[in-house]
């Protein structure tokens, strides 16, 4: 690529395996390989948007086997995640290996007062590069995660509570300065909590003729409670996995769940056509024991097992409120809007809306995702992505397609691509056009063709796998 007076390089490697195995004694193994030497590479050269756009890279080969209550596994892992097309500008976190012994709840005791017991344990030599910062090659963590849980039950109420202890060596540490010094770190934590279920809400009434002759309204209340102490070093602790994200906190979530099901008289069938699912956490500790740092994006276990989009770079009572509204009246209909309100900014913050309908030949996707909430949280987004197709694979005659990418922040179609094609009793032609608009990276219009002879193979430049027919 041409940059000013400047010629700079594009080229690269990608490299993919993937295996399973069957071993002796009930093991098994697994390995899926994903290298690529450089992100500018994979956008410059690939021909699917999705990996285009995908900046991360995972490998991983395991070996695993599960007896009695308990799971073992031993795995090698590569994570790559490219921060820019900048040569070096990556995060790349090693495990050489991890080690896991975990659990299923083992029952202790019976009766009106159960009592299970479960845990999970991971021994692992660990690594982590990135621009100036960088662990030893190896550095080892241990973490051990014991916990007893019992189940109180009275006229339909379930209140089950939770005790936990979370033991954590780490070889290396964090200064206050960012740097890695060789000290290691033990961190002792302790975790209760509370999960209060009320009896479920419900109503059945008439439905109207086009959806159901029968509706029931089911209502699903939840309260948890959740407390966690011991951990006053978060910011010394290096980051590897959610593992390295545990915080105090004390909070509870409120979730409440709505369903519709529908029933059919004649047929007997039976469909949850409509779910509205609400949630939202209170936290009782605005500043999470001190690991909240404000004026910046704070990455906390109380934040992201909530919504996958950050929210912390303030103190604060309450988190976002999260809702889910899928509907699905058929099995060839269906809509689903995912959004997080914040109170504390005032607006939707967050937004991803998707469906799609089936008719016969006919499909159309469509499907609208936007970031608003603040540029030092996430990249501001705002796309427009949809589908409109008519054909199969393998009907005969005319079939076309045509999907879109359309940025509204930029202003312009991302990506492209209109596919032609026609079958007949033997063979099939198929031409497309595609259109890539990736920034100074990639911008490039491309024609491609092909045929292909029944029992026989295909013949052009738009590969099989790339076709969507």
């Amino acid at each position: 690529i041409q940059v000013g007076d400047t010629v700079r390089k594009q080229g690269g490697s990608m490299f993919s395996l993937n295996g399973r195995a069957e071993l002796p004694w009930g093991f098994q193994a697994v390995a899926n390989v994903n290298y690529l030497s450089s992100l500018e590479f994979r956008l410059a050269f690939t021909e699917t948007l999705n990996e285009a756009i995908f900046s991360e890279a995972h490998s991983v080969a395991y070996v695993t086997k599960s007896f009695s209550d308990f799971y073992f596994s031993a795995a090698l892992v590569r994570h790559e995640n490219f921060q820019s097309t900048q040569p070096g500008d990556t995060i790349i976190i090693r495990k050489l290996p991890s080690v896991e012994l975990n659990s299923r709840e083992h029952a202790l005791a019976g009766g009106p007062l159960p009592v299970w017991f479960t845990f999970d344990s991971a021994l692992e030599l660990m690594g982590r590069t990135q621009q100036a910062f960088q662990t030893r090659r190896l550095s080892e963590r241990i973490d051990f995660f014991p916990r007893l849980s019992t189940k109180l039950e009275w006229k339909g109420f379930h209140l089950m509570p939770t005790f936990g202890l979370h033991e954590t060596h780490y070889g290396e540490q964090v200064r206050p300065d960012g740097t890695i010094s060789g000290e290691s770190l033990n961190r002792s934590a302790r975790e209760f909590s509370l999960e209060f279920t009320p009896p479920a809400l419900e109503r059945v009434f008439d439905g109207p003729p086009w959806l159901a002759d029968r509706v029931k309204h089911v209502i699903e209340p939840k309260i948890t409670y959740r407390y966690v102490d011991g951990v006053p070093d978060f910011s010394r602790v290096i980051r590897f996995d959610e593992r390295d994200l545990l915080n105090n906190t004390n909070e509870a979530e409120i979730s409440v769940v709505n369903r519709f099901y529908g029933k059919r008289t004649a047929s007997g069938e039976v469909r949850e056509f409509l779910t509205v699912e609400l949630w939202q956490r209170r936290y009782f500790d605005p500043e999470f024991g001190g690991a909240l740092v404000p004026g910046r994006r704070n990455v906390l276990l109380s934040t992201v097992d909530l919504t996958p989009f950050a929210f912390a770079d303030t103190p604060r009572n309450y988190s976002p409120v999260v809702s889910v509204l899928r509907i699905q009246p058929r099995w060839n209909y269906n809509l689903e809007w995912r959004n997080d309100y914040d109170p504390l900014r005032g607006k939707l913050v967050n937004s991803g809306v998707s469906g799609d309908v089936t008719v016969k030949n006919f499909n159309v996707s469509l499907g609208h995702y936007a970031v608003r909430s603040s540029e030092l949280l996430t990249p501001l987004s705002n796309q427009l992505r949809g589908q409109i197709r008519y054909g199969s694979l393998n009907k005969r005659g005319w079939n076309a397609g045509f999907i879109l990418v359309y940025d509204y922040r930029q202003g312009f179609m991302q990506y492209a691509n209109t596919v032609a094609t026609y079958n007949t009793d033997c063979c099939g032609f198929s031409v497309e056009y595609r259109r890539f608009a990736l920034g100074a990276t990639r911008n490039e219009n491309q024609f491609r063709l092909a045929l292909s002879v029944a029992n026989i193979g295909s013949f052009g430049t738009l590969k099989k796998q790339e076709r969507m027919f």
